[in-house]
Formats: C-alpha cells, structure tokens, sequence
C-alpha cells in the first residue's frame, strides 16, 4: 500500500505539468490564477516537492477539474450521477453533472408563478441555453418576452437582463446548462433610465 502511495504521489507533478501545458498556461499565469509561487508550483510539477491537499485544491480548481482527475485517480465504474436537488426560492434543481467547474447540467422544477409576479430581470456573466421537457416557460430577455413549449430551446448571453417564469397552469421541467460563469450569483439588472 506504501509503495501505491508513492506511486501515485510521484505521478501527480508529471500530471500537473501535462495539465498546464495542454492548457498553453505558464507558470506565472497559474501562480497568478491560485496564489501558488511559481517555484512551488515548479517543484510540484518536477516532484521534488510532495503534493499537499493545500496545493491541489486551488490547483483542481484552476484546471476545471476534481482532485481524483489530477491525482489520476482509478476510475469507480459507476457513471451516474447522485447528487441531491437542491431547492432555491421554490425551483427544484436536480444536477446532471458531478464535475466541479466547466459546463455545468441541471434539470429544473419551476412551479407556476402568481399571475401578479413581478420579479425584477437579472444578469451575471456566463451564457445559458434552456430546453423545455414539460410545461410553459416565460422567458423575459431584455425587451423581449417569449413563451416556450416543451421541446423549444433557448439561448443567450446572460449578460443581458434575463429572467425565466411559468405562467403556469402546471408545473415546468427545463433542462439548463451553465457555463462556469454562469454559476456566479445573480445581481438585479439597473432599469435603463
């Protein structure tokens, strides 16, 4: 067991280096991105530093990865993905996907809004596109304002004051895919003047 320990621990800076030079990513760049001298990072990659679970968090984090990726660790063989939905001000989101970082998948519950909602449009960066499995969507997009049926697609910038409604009668099922902006936290859209 020792012996697959160091094993494992030698392959990590060989992986390390290979992860950033496919990524045409310098050394200074990536202490920038996380905060690791760039001598640190040298010696990681050239083993002659051991990898600590303080050096390859901000690393995974950097490369879009988990840290069974970076440290190549042997694969489960079970590909589903359990994770817990999530509630959030009464939308379910159950998660598609288990990678931390990158395209993020979600299937999303939306039940019906108060005919006298009046949300406010919101922004953030990152891009979205949507697809309806059931029910009705609203979909506030700066001036426009679409209504999509299931098997209908959108997408856009999400820099543009958006918001996403169902006017209901039932329930709405949507499937969403973020990019790893898209996660950052909403903030209200100003009103133009």
């Amino acid at each position: 067991m020792a012996k697959d320990l160091e094993a494992a621990l030698a392959a990590v800076g060989p992986q390390l280096r290979a992860l950033r030079q496919k990524r045409d990513i310098t050394l200074t760049q990536l202490a920038e991105t996380t905060g690791i001298s760039v001598s640190t990072l040298s010696r990681l990659e050239s083993g002659s530093r051991r990898p600590t679970l303080e050096l390859l968090l901000p690393l995974a984090e950097a490369y879009q990865v988990t840290l069974d990726e970076l440290v190549d660790a042997p694969e489960t063989g079970d590909p589903r993905v359990r994770q817990r939905p999530i509630e959030r001000n009464g939308h379910t989101y159950i998660p598609l996907t288990r990678r931390p970082g990158g395209m993020q998948a979600f299937k999303q519950i939306i039940p019906a809004d108060a005919p006298d909602c009046d949300r406010e449009q919101q922004t953030h960066e990152g891009y979205e596109w949507i697809y309806v499995l059931s029910g009705r969507i609203r979909l506030r997009l700066g001036e426009h304002d679409i209504v999509l049926t299931p098997g209908e697609a959108a997408e856009f910038d999400t820099r543009l004051p958006h918001l996403i409604l169902n006017p209901g009668p039932e329930p709405a099922e949507i499937i969403n895919l973020f990019g790893p902006q898209g996660e950052r936290v909403h903030v209200r859209a100003r009103s133009r003047g």
